[in-house]
């Protein structure tokens, strides 16, 4: 097997795009392994230790790193990929023909091309982001920031800057939102309706609205403000922000707030602002009561004056050659990170000793995040698993690898998943995870673990809420409609 990489130079393109291609030039014949990421100091020192490189070069914040491994032409797939990275649009070869208009170069030129631009999403690199944003709020834009490493002090400028400007400035690693209706970087397609929301959390976001849309209502707005927004040193500039905008918004019947706890000071600050408003408030702040589910039938309740129905998800298929293992331990691989800090924070609340790679109330630190202890919920989404890889709502690869393993341990009796649907997503979760399940091999005595999942999503999805549903129980995987529902199954199948 040869192994072929290339630096591709001052051509920035963002996580989402990386990953997407990486998944891409995997798929094609006789490639083992395809890593298209950001030739940063981590991603270089990794490919060092590896040996595949040697003497790397001092890295640039806008360089690209194409590897391949595999048999076959592998120098004409990487030019491929890097005609693709430098298309204008992001569109080449290996992505099929598509109509799409080259983008702006600039944010001035896009504004000067149509002057009724009135928000940006930024995706650069970090030591040029603060930048491009404040280019953006100087000429009236709303911006949300996909970009990571912006510094808090740089955070904390641009949210000022926006407030002075009447602005939002959502992010700096901002992954999520739903605004007019359109879904903004890993987020669902949802109808219209009278909840607004804000969210400190991705997939809390996505759980929540999704939610509400399968139960027949809608979203006016969904607003993510980026994972450090609550920390008292940016005191929550993003999310009041939010909160007034929908305060002032004539579709906005109800306000639904979702994150992790804040600092007290933050705390104290939200809670003052939601008894200002005319509109009721819902607030979930994980691990102190309410679960996502919760929350999102609060919030239904107060704009549709009854309880959501109860959904009815069909029943997994019956393998008779399948014999499952009737005592062990709760195994939980999460791609996202909120659903698996509440996945450990329900089990830990049980009374169960539960171990985590992520921080919830009640839950132990696990001593090696590569192998389970006890009941575990693992969120592969960390840093420890996607250094130089894909992260698994885009690449599953890692966390199918993960679920042999632990279908192989004869103390694991139940492995949870999360299957994450909506722009952005794996074309397919479902499908990958069926397939997974479908190649598990029965330990020396017969048995293999149940495998369960929650299925966040929507009928709007690319991926299609309800067929990925059906893809699942014919592998004879029992689905939840929510992963607070999921859990609480699982944990009373264990007693």
């Amino acid at each position: 097997m040869a192994l072929v990489h290339r630096f591709v130079p001052q051509c920035y393109r963002d996580s989402v795009s990386l990953m997407q291609l990486s998944r891409r030039l995997a798929a094609l014949p006789g490639i083992a392994q395809a890593s298209v990421l950001l030739a940063t100091a981590g991603n270089l020192a990794l490919l060092r230790e590896a040996g595949i490189l040697a003497d790397p070069p001092a890295p640039r914040p806008d360089d690209l790193l194409v590897v391949l491994a595999g048999e076959g032409d592998l120098e004409s797939l990487v030019d491929q990929a890097e005609r693709e990275l430098r298309a204008p649009a992001g569109i080449a070869d290996l992505a099929g023909p598509a109509d799409v208009p080259a983008a702006p170069p600039s944010v001035l030129e896009a504004v000067k091309a149509d002057p009724t631009l009135d928000f940006a999403l930024i995706s650069v690199p970090g030591d040029y982001a603060a930048g491009e944003a404040l280019k953006a709020l100087a000429r009236g834009l709303d911006v949300m920031l996909f970009s990571d490493n912006v510094s808090i002090e740089q955070e904390v400028f641009l949210k000022d800057q926006a407030a002075r400007r009447g602005r939002l400035l959502l992010g700096p690693d901002c992954g999520s939102a739903i605004l007019d209706g359109t879904p903004l970087g890993f987020a669902n397609q949802v109808r219209p309706g009278p909840v607004g929301v804000v969210s400190a959390s991705g997939t809390g976001l996505q759980e929540v609205t999704s939610l509400l849309d399968r139960w027949g209502s809608g979203i006016s707005q969904a607003y993510g403000t980026g994972g450090r927004d609550l920390k008292e040193a940016v005191g929550g500039r993003s999310a009041l922000a939010c909160i007034d905008r929908l305060a002032k918004d004539p579709g906005t019947r109800c306000l639904l707030f979702v994150s992790k706890p804040p600092a007290p000071a933050i705390r104290d600050r939200l809670a003052a602002r939601f008894r200002m408003l005319a509109i009721p408030t819902v607030a979930c702040f994980l691990g102190e009561g309410k679960t996502l589910e919760q929350a999102a039938r609060d919030a239904f309740r107060l704009v549709e004056g009854a309880a959501p129905r109860e959904e009815r998800l069909p029943e997994p298929r019956v393998l008779p050659e399948r014999n499952y293992r009737s005592s062990g331990y709760l195994r939980g691989l999460y791609s996202g990170g909120t659903l698996c800090a509440e996945a450990a924070w329900l089990s830990a609340r049980s009374g169960a000793e539960t171990f985590s790679n992520v921080q919830a109330p009640g839950v132990l630190p696990l001593e090696d995040a590569w192998r389970s202890q006890g009941h575990c919920f693992i969120d592969l989404g960390e840093d420890e698993f996607t250094r130089g890889r894909p992260h698994p709502m885009l690449d599953p690869s890692l966390r199918l690898a993960r679920l042999a393993e632990e279908a192989a341990r004869p103390d694991t009796q139940l492995i949870l998943a999360d299957v994450v649907l909506g722009h952005g997503a794996h074309p397919d979760p479902a499908a990958a995870l069926a397939q997974a399940v479908a190649a598990l091999i029965p330990d020396a005595d017969g048995l293999l673990p149940e495998v369960w999942a929650c299925v966040t999503g929507t009928e709007g999805d690319p991926q299609v809420f309800s067929t990925s549903v059906e893809t699942l129980t014919r592998a004879g995987i029992r689905c939840f409609g929510s992963n607070a529902s999921l859990v609480a199954a699982a944990l009373g199948r264990l007693q």
